[in-house]
């Protein structure tokens, strides 16, 4: 009989405040989304969001965590449901995932995750898709994409087995949901009068703060996903934060040389690229390594957003695609290149340290998530433009979704159609 070690009260309290920084990002989300969009459109911004924060808690609570991380059913594709309703999940003792923490904070850290990635997606189909339409997607996106992926990779499934592994979500949450980004934009179609015009920021100040705050929250995230308040946890949020400054820096720099001004949007987009790039191998690297990947995540990310938005003309209104998406598969594979078990013996070594094969197997996870983030999006949109259409009339588009959609101003000055 596997022994039960009792619940540790120092890895509890950490992983208590830890929940509560992943539940930060998810207004801080809508912040910076809402900020760097057109006003007309915040109030849309905020209702996809906080909604999108209740029925996918529901749905984690009723049988997602079940189905993710759930006892397998023998193939390795899903967990069964004896966890539904989180029954059989124990308040008193720990799951063999996180032993000295109790079994529901456990399955409350990993809820904050299953509700902040298919939020990601807002940032790709911002200021034209239909609000019922969007709820369909998220429930189904995270039923057939993001539930399988943690199992696959997390949950002990097929992936995992492989020897794939994902620290905090570089493969599971970002991977999918850039290059859903990218399917779903392309469904969506551009905005109307795409172009420099519509691309002006209506707060800069209130973009700021949302990433300032994301930036705090992904202490949670990252550090968090030590399960425990050691010194993995400690390595992982200095290789968080090392990373996210020097991708800040190069998106900074890369931006001033080609515009001529050092710009505020680009250092946020360079820190929350540099953030969603370490993520995976933020508990498996050392911190001079995650400052050689992070300039990699700056230099890789950046170029993406000009390939995606100004080479293919695609609309993913906030570059989720090239932010989360291009940055997650780079930090992904950087596993397979500086990974450590002198940092973390747990995890694997990467080709600096004789293993060259986890290169392969990074990729192999690289791969099947990006497919299934983009083909699996590319079908859900499809089938739902297909049941009840996915983007609002152009009348609606103009007016604004705020105004249209939700009968409500973001700002007491807004004339009648909420287009100041």
């Amino acid at each position: 009989m596997k022994e039960i070690l009792p619940i540790d009260t120092g890895d509890t309290a950490w992983m208590l405040i830890a929940s509560s920084l992943v539940l930060l990002m998810i207004p801080a989300l809508g912040l910076f989304e809402a900020g760097l969009l057109r006003r007309k459109n915040t109030v849309s911004i905020f209702m996809q969001i906080f909604f999108g924060l209740a029925i996918l808690s529901v749905m984690w609570f009723t049988f997602g965590f079940s189905l993710s991380f759930g006892p397998d059913t023998g193939m390795g594709l899903t967990g069964n449901m004896d966890w539904t309703f989180l029954k059989n999940v124990p308040y008193d003792s720990g799951l063999h995932y996180a032993p000295t923490i109790p079994g529901v904070l456990f399955a409350k850290f990993q809820m904050m995750f299953a509700v902040i990635t298919p939020l990601l997606l807002t940032g790709a189909i911002a200021e034209r898709m239909k609000f019922s339409a969007y709820v369909i997607f998220i429930v189904a996106w995270s039923g057939l994409i993001y539930y399988p992926l943690v199992h696959w990779i997390w949950g002990g499934g097929w992936l995992g087995q492989m020897g794939v592994v994902d620290f905090a979500g570089g493969i599971v949450i970002h991977t999918s949901a850039g290059m859903g980004a990218l399917a779903a934009a392309l469904v969506l179609g551009r905005r109307l009068n795409y172009g420099p015009s519509i691309m002006i920021p209506h707060s800069i100040p209130i973009a700021v703060l949302g990433s300032s705050l994301l930036w705090l929250g992904w202490f949670g995230f990252n550090a968090g996903s030590a399960l425990a308040s050691g010194s993995l946890a400690g390595n992982t949020i200095i290789n968080t934060h090392i990373a996210s400054s020097i991708s800040a820096l190069i998106w900074v720099g890369l931006s001033w040389m080609r515009t001529g001004k050092p710009s505020v949007i680009a250092a946020i987009n360079g820190a929350i690229a540099g953030l969603a790039g370490i993520t995976p191998a933020s508990g498996y690297i050392s911190v001079e390594h995650a400052f050689v990947l992070g300039m990699a995540i700056g230099i890789g990310s950046y170029l993406a957003v000009l390939f995606f938005k100004e080479h293919l003309k695609i609309d993913d209104a906030l570059d989720v695609s090239s932010v989360h998406g291009v940055a997650g598969i780079i930090g992904s594979l950087g596993i397979g290149i500086f990974a450590s078990t002198l940092v973390n013996p747990s995890g694997p070594n990467g080709l600096l340290f004789g293993h060259p094969q986890q290169l392969l197997i990074q990729a192999m996870g690289v791969g099947v998530a990006g497919v299934m983030g983009f083909f699996g999006t590319f079908a859900i949109m499809k089938v739902i433009d297909k049941l009840i259409g996915v983007r609002v009339s152009a009348k609606v588009e103009e007016a604004g979704l705020d105004i249209e959609e939700h009968a409500e101003r973001a700002y007491s000055d807004e004339d009648e159609f909420g287009k100041m």
